[in-house]
């Protein structure tokens, strides 16, 4: 543990955090993957029972590669990490391992509305735990710091959010507005954030 403390006094190095989660987040995608079950039968028909799990894998792995950018460009700017920290990001990936269950549950079901009312609830809850861990970076980094500069709008958070809270009532009153709902933020997030990026030019 000593050498993980630096000069500064009960900051840690970042390097086993990022480490970690790029494994846990590898470890779900493959999770994923694997309950795409092969066909017994060579002929196109057999491919049409899988084709509501292909495509809640597909959306699950893009939510998941958006994390993984996201949380990459995040800790390019983080100068250290705490115990605060640590446990923002353990409960940034507890949701994100919910992920492969909700997704199976929504493709073996054909997205019927209970399935999707929790996976979008799952990404709910996804958003607030990154969230909450990019607050407790906050926290520990200063309001005058290039983390805070780079996060200091926040508008693709909210909106994000305010998206989650209608799309998870929306499943039981029309499942195509859910699902459009999922593919809209998916498509807010998926170039990296520019803030970010902004501060390496």
């Amino acid at each position: 543990m000593s050498k993980d403390v630096s000069a500064k006094g009960h900051t840690m190095h970042k390097g086993r955090l990022e480490a970690f989660s790029d494994g846990v987040i590898a470890i779900l995608i493959t999770i994923m993957v694997l309950e795409l079950k092969v066909p017994h039968s060579a002929e196109p028909s057999a491919l049409v029972p899988l084709i509501p799990v292909f495509l809640s894998y597909v959306i699950s792995f893009v939510y998941l590669a958006i994390y993984w950018n996201n949380h990459h460009h995040l800790f390019q700017i983080v100068k250290h990490i705490n115990g605060s920290t640590l446990w923002a990001n353990m409960h940034l990936l507890f949701w994100l391992s919910v992920v492969p269950f909700v997704t199976a549950w929504s493709g073996e079901n054909h997205f019927a509305p209970l399935p999707v009312a929790v996976y979008g609830s799952v990404l709910l809850l996804s958003a607030l735990a990154f969230t909450i861990l990019t607050k407790t970076l906050l926290s520990s980094h200063g309001n005058n710091s290039d983390l805070a500069k780079a996060l200091e709008s926040g508008r693709k958070e909210k909106i994000s959010l305010l998206l989650y809270i209608t799309a998870i009532p929306a499943a039981f009153l029309s499942l195509y507005i859910s699902l459009s709902i999922f593919v809209l933020v998916a498509a807010i997030w998926i170039i990296p954030d520019k803030r970010i990026e902004n501060l390496f030019k």
